[in-house]
Protein backbone atom coordinates (compact mmCIF):
# COMPACT_ATOMS: atom_id res chain seq x y z
CA UNK A 1 0.00 0.00 0.00
CA UNK A 2 1.55 3.59 -0.79
CA UNK A 3 2.21 5.83 1.70
CA UNK A 4 -0.71 8.65 2.02
CA UNK A 5 0.63 12.13 0.24
CA UNK A 6 0.91 15.68 1.74
CA UNK A 7 1.36 18.70 -0.20
CA UNK A 8 3.34 21.56 1.70
CA UNK A 9 3.42 25.37 0.28
CA UNK A 10 6.08 27.08 1.54
CA UNK A 11 7.72 29.92 -0.55
CA UNK A 12 11.22 28.86 1.49
CA UNK A 13 12.99 25.82 0.49
CA UNK A 14 14.67 25.09 4.10
CA UNK A 15 11.02 25.05 5.80
CA UNK A 16 9.48 22.76 2.63
CA UNK A 17 12.32 20.59 3.53
CA UNK A 18 12.44 20.47 7.17
CA UNK A 19 8.55 19.76 7.02
CA UNK A 20 9.14 17.54 4.43
CA UNK A 21 11.80 15.65 6.54
CA UNK A 22 9.04 15.67 9.63
CA UNK A 23 6.33 13.95 7.53
CA UNK A 24 8.44 11.09 5.93
CA UNK A 25 9.83 10.16 9.34
CA UNK A 26 6.24 9.59 9.95
CA UNK A 27 5.46 7.66 7.02
CA UNK A 28 4.16 10.00 5.13
CA UNK A 29 5.11 11.03 1.03
CA UNK A 30 5.44 14.72 0.70
CA UNK A 31 5.26 17.05 -1.96
CA UNK A 32 6.58 20.30 -2.16
CA UNK A 33 5.18 24.06 -4.13
CA UNK A 34 6.20 27.06 -4.03
CA UNK A 35 4.04 28.66 -5.70
CA UNK A 36 0.09 29.31 -6.64
CA UNK A 37 0.46 27.68 -10.03
CA UNK A 38 2.62 24.60 -9.06
CA UNK A 39 -0.09 23.71 -6.49
CA UNK A 40 -2.94 23.79 -8.66
CA UNK A 41 -1.15 21.82 -11.50
CA UNK A 42 -0.05 18.68 -8.61
CA UNK A 43 -3.26 18.77 -7.05
CA UNK A 44 -4.72 18.17 -10.69
CA UNK A 45 -2.05 15.59 -11.37
CA UNK A 46 -1.25 13.73 -7.50
CA UNK A 47 -3.83 12.87 -4.48
CA UNK A 48 -2.75 14.00 -1.58
CA UNK A 49 -5.10 13.59 2.03
CA UNK A 50 -3.82 17.20 3.38
CA UNK A 51 -2.44 20.45 2.16
CA UNK A 52 -0.33 22.34 4.61
CA UNK A 53 -0.54 26.24 3.50
CA UNK A 54 1.92 28.63 4.78
CA UNK A 55 0.25 31.74 6.20
CA UNK A 56 2.81 34.29 5.24
CA UNK A 57 4.41 34.06 1.92
CA UNK A 58 6.16 36.50 -0.58
CA UNK A 59 4.55 36.55 -3.69
CA UNK A 60 1.44 34.46 -3.08
CA UNK A 61 -1.68 35.16 -1.09
CA UNK A 62 -2.65 32.41 1.19
CA UNK A 63 -5.82 33.16 1.23
CA UNK A 64 -6.35 32.99 -2.26
CA UNK A 65 -4.28 29.81 -2.51
CA UNK A 66 -7.12 28.02 -0.42
CA UNK A 67 -9.96 29.97 -1.94
CA UNK A 68 -8.81 28.09 -5.27
CA UNK A 69 -8.46 24.73 -3.83
CA UNK A 70 -11.68 24.85 -1.88
CA UNK A 71 -13.28 25.60 -5.07
CA UNK A 72 -11.87 22.98 -7.15
CA UNK A 73 -11.42 20.20 -4.53
CA UNK A 74 -14.03 21.01 -1.76
CA UNK A 75 -13.57 18.31 0.41
CA UNK A 76 -9.77 18.45 1.33
CA UNK A 77 -8.36 19.35 4.19
CA UNK A 78 -6.36 22.39 4.07
CA UNK A 79 -4.06 22.97 7.27
CA UNK A 80 -2.87 26.58 7.71
CA UNK A 81 0.27 27.10 9.19
CA UNK A 82 1.82 30.50 10.77
CA UNK A 83 4.15 31.66 13.40
CA UNK A 84 1.26 34.11 14.39
CA UNK A 85 -1.63 33.49 17.05
CA UNK A 86 -4.43 35.55 15.34
CA UNK A 87 -5.13 34.68 11.72
CA UNK A 88 -7.92 36.65 9.71
CA UNK A 89 -11.46 35.65 10.22
CA UNK A 90 -11.66 34.88 6.62
CA UNK A 91 -9.02 32.76 6.21
CA UNK A 92 -10.04 30.23 8.79
CA UNK A 93 -13.19 29.99 6.78
CA UNK A 94 -11.52 28.93 4.45
CA UNK A 95 -9.30 26.39 6.23
CA UNK A 96 -10.33 23.10 7.97
CA UNK A 97 -7.36 23.62 10.66
CA UNK A 98 -5.21 26.16 11.78
CA UNK A 99 -1.50 25.51 13.62
CA UNK A 100 1.28 27.88 15.18
CA UNK A 101 4.89 26.73 14.34
CA UNK A 102 5.60 26.74 17.85
CA UNK A 103 3.07 23.27 18.19
CA UNK A 104 4.96 21.53 14.65
CA UNK A 105 4.96 18.53 14.55
CA UNK A 106 3.46 17.51 18.40
CA UNK A 107 0.10 18.84 16.76
CA UNK A 108 0.11 18.82 13.20
CA UNK A 109 1.17 15.23 12.89
CA UNK A 110 -2.08 14.19 14.66
CA UNK A 111 -4.75 16.48 12.79
CA UNK A 112 -2.96 14.84 9.08
CA UNK A 113 -3.97 11.23 10.53
CA UNK A 114 -7.23 12.58 10.95
CA UNK A 115 -7.56 14.05 7.94
CA UNK A 116 -6.26 10.94 6.03
CA UNK A 117 -8.69 8.55 8.07
CA UNK A 118 -11.58 10.48 7.41
CA UNK A 119 -10.54 10.83 3.74
CA UNK A 120 -10.19 6.83 4.07
CA UNK A 121 -13.61 6.35 5.46
CA UNK A 122 -15.23 8.85 2.68
CA UNK A 123 -13.76 7.00 -0.06
CA UNK A 124 -14.79 3.38 1.43
CA UNK A 125 -18.63 4.80 1.72
CA UNK A 126 -18.21 6.01 -1.97
CA UNK A 127 -16.84 2.57 -3.31
CA UNK A 128 -19.55 0.78 -1.55
CA UNK A 129 -22.10 3.33 -3.04
CA UNK A 130 -20.29 2.41 -6.86
CA UNK A 131 -20.63 -1.45 -6.27
CA UNK A 132 -23.97 -1.89 -5.20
Amino acid sequence: MDSPTVLCIDDRPQMLEIRKATLESHGYCVKLASSAYTVMKMLENTPVVAVLLEYKQEGMDAEAVASHIKQRFPHLPIILLSAYSEMPERILWLVDDFVMKSELPERLVPIIERAHKQASRSTERFQRRGAA
